[in-house]
């Protein structure tokens, strides 16, 4: 067999192969033993049919064209592979000569990954917040453990934001009331804006007694109007920040003691947070050095695994799509655009660092992809044999080895790049770098009997495109 490859415009490549009748004969010989398995003849036993009675009975031309759609992907991979080509896409195949005999000639056009360019990632920087918290976040911490512990006073004066009132709610929609949008005796903080807008604004300056009404344009089932009565309104008196109360809310003997727990806790919670933020961030700096055009083709496979993931997600939280629609406040087309975007900007990530990985020389050795294979087979619980069989038979080992190589090249990102704080300062690189846990005081992992890291444990949770999949 022999074959040419022509780079063709738009990222696609035309290969041209020929295959001579002496190896044509060998493919022929191939297909009709496997007919002859599959035959079923009168007067012969499965597998004994002669080849003469098989060409007389089924035909030169159609014994041909099963030798032409068996054997020509082969050859296709074939012509793929020594050319060395990273297709995207199925193949638009033209068979040019030997379609009822002699020579099998074909012509393959097919997309390919584009090879792009990020100069200029040498000199990339990357900015990240501090690594430890100040004082000013330590007393929100403390607030907020105080809050927990505060006491409700009636008072006679106007609501002021942050005093808790207990309301009715009565939602109507054409003059007609609406159930699912009324309650009683609802307790609610002024300024936590977890009823409609607006509502928080009506309430400041109500007392006992005053009724306010309110447009919920975006009401669920849509427009509808509130009447709002307040019935009772308290202002929260948070105890004294001292060592009286700091050993009755916490394991703690003295405030200061538990503010050195809260420093140490928001400074594990920080430093994770760097960490985390400098790897997507080195990702999201060198791919906007990509330049060029975003093959479509890649695009719109990654927007299909978004979507699927999508559905997943919803079918896994048990919703709906019209009820995530109506909550979000999205319509369809809203959803797929952001959706799109995602994939977009995956796919420019995806070939930067590939691009990289070319420019340094970054390699996937064996002994990499058994490792991964490895983790692998432990997060399922499986033989390492079983899995590297599976990884092989489906294609996937060659994707594996791009993950991993990928991998390679964000981590050399992350130890090359200049990393400053918001002043301009270099950071400690090799606090950024070490293993997780190596920096932490062992003491501080202790789970306390308060609940003081509630906010700060929420800050560090993974935003929704990192849990994956809704």
């Amino acid at each position: 067999m022999r074959s040419t490859a022509e780079n063709l415009e738009d990222n696609k490549v035309k290969l041209s192969v020929e295959v001579d009748e002496e190896e044509l004969e060998g493919a022929v010989t191939d297909t009709v033993k496997r007919l002859q398995r599959e035959a079923n003849v009168p007067g012969f036993r499965p597998g004994k049919v002669p080849r003469r009675v098989l060409e007389v009975r089924l035909g030169s031309k159609a014994i041909r064209e099963e030798v032409i759609r068996h054997s020509l992907p082969e050859y296709y991979a074939q012509a793929v592979e020594d050319a060395d080509l990273d297709t995207i896409a199925a193949p638009e195949i033209d068979i040019t000569s030997g379609e009822d005999d002699g020579p099998l000639a074909f012509d393959a056009v097919v997309e390919i990954r584009p090879k792009v360019s990020v100069a200029g990632y040498e000199g990339l920087q990357i900015t990240l917040p501090p690594l430890e918290a100040d004082e000013e976040e330590i007393d929100g911490q403390v607030n907020r453990l105080r809050e927990q512990f505060a006491q409700l006073n009636d008072v006679e004066r106007s609501a002021r934001t942050g005093d808790v009132v207990t309301i009715d709610v009565t939602g109507t929609r054409d003059g007609e009331p609406v159930d699912e949008l009324s309650t009683s005796d609802f307790v609610y903080e002024v300024g936590s804006g977890m009823v409609a807008p607006g509502v928080d604004e009506k309430l400041v300056g109500t007392k006992a007694g005053d009724i306010v009404e309110v447009a919920a344009d975006d009401a669920p089932g849509g427009a509808a109007n509130l009447k709002v009565l307040v019935k009772l309104v308290r202002e929260k008196v948070l105890p004294a920040a001292d060592d009286d109360w700091a050993s009755e809310a916490s394991e703690f003997e003295t405030l200061e003691e538990l503010r050195q727990d809260l420093r140490t806790r928001l400074n594990t919670i920080r430093l994770l947070q760097a960490r985390r933020a400098l790897q997507e961030s080195v990702i999201a700096e060198l791919a906007k050095l990509v330049d060029e055009a975003i093959p479509e083709t890649l695009v719109n496979q990654d927007l299909d695994q978004q979507q699927n993931r999508f559905l997943r997600g919803l079918a896994d939280s048990k919703l709906s799509l019209e009820q995530y629609l109506q909550i979000t406040g999205q319509d369809v087309d809203q959803l797929v655009a952001g959706l799109r975007e995602k994939a977009t900007e995956q796919v420019r990530a995806d070939l930067a660092l590939r691009a990289l990985a070319d420019a340094e020389e970054i390699e996937v050795t064996d002994e990499d992809l058994a490792a991964e294979i490895a983790v692998y087979a432990a997060s399922l619980d499986q033989p390492v044999a079983a899995v590297a069989r599976q990884f092989a038979e489906g294609g996937g080992l060659e994707r594996l080895r791009s993950e991993i190589r990928n991998s390679k090249a964000v981590t050399w990102l992350v130890e090359h790049v200049e990393v400053v704080d918001e002043q301009g300062n270099p950071m400690d690189r090799a606090l950024l770098l070490a293993q997780e846990g190596e920096s932490e005081d062992p003491e501080s992992s202790e789970t306390a009997e308060f609940d003081s890291d509630r906010a700060t444990v929420e800050d560090a949770a993974p935003s929704e495109t990192e849990e994956e999949e809704v």
